[in-house]
């Protein structure tokens, strides 16, 4: 979203673009799910209106919830399938609202290490900032209009498996790039990884990287 607001915004500045496992706006669903995270974290009681430093705590239990909730929507089922199933953490259940699965244990964990490290204030104004975007908003909703001025040349890639920003979201962005008569190629690349594909050394999405790189005139 920044790179393409960044080539709307600074047509003379921006002269290649690559959108990764993106879409032009959020959708309700993912709307939705970003409001399901900060409302964990607005009603943790440490929370105090946004002044927690004032009070020398953080919202941990809040932000723990919503980085859980993000983590599972990165993910494709495929993808916990193959990496956790439904194997238990100690061969066992125990019957008990604590750990029995291994992905409950790997999701606190991830939740924890993720409090340690991010701000809740700065998780609460990133995701509003995500619902807020959609440059089509001041041309009635024409994606197309909105890049007129853009003199980037644009490389857009989606991955298979990503439910959370879909393909159809990036053949949107595309298919309003060629409207526009802008220079664009599209990749969509086969991956079980959901959206955090993006972040995996897939040998088909380093080679389209490659060959955009390498084709970037100075």
């Amino acid at each position: 979203m920044q790179a393409l607001q960044w080539a709307i915004s600074y047509p003379d500045k921006i002269k290649n673009s690559i959108i990764i496992a993106a879409s032009a706006k959020h959708s309700a669903q993912n709307i939705a799910f970003n409001e399901v995270a900060r409302q964990a974290i607005i009603t943790d009681p440490e929370f105090h209106n946004g002044r927690y430093n004032d009070f020398n705590v953080v919202p941990r239990r809040g932000l723990s919830i919503a980085r859980m909730l993000g983590h599972i929507t990165y993910l494709s089922d495929d993808s916990m399938r193959q990496k956790f199933g439904r194997d238990l953490r100690e061969g066992k259940l125990n019957f008990g609202y604590d750990i029995d699965f291994q992905v409950e244990s790997y999701l606190r964990y991830q939740a924890q290490a993720f409090v340690e490290r991010f701000d809740a204030n700065t998780y609460l104004l990133m995701t509003k900032a995500l619902d807020y975007f959609d440059p089509a908003k001041e041309y009635s909703g024409d994606l197309s209009r909105a890049f007129k001025d853009t003199k980037s040349r644009f490389l857009v890639v989606s991955f298979t498996s990503d439910w959370r920003f879909s393909s159809s979201k990036s053949h949107e962005i595309v298919k309003s790039l060629i409207r526009a008569r802008k220079n664009v190629s599209y990749s969509e690349i086969e991956a079980n990884h959901g959206h955090d594909a993006f972040l995996m050394p897939i040998p088909e999405y380093l080679k389209v990287l490659r060959n955009f790189m390498e084709n970037i005139n100075e």
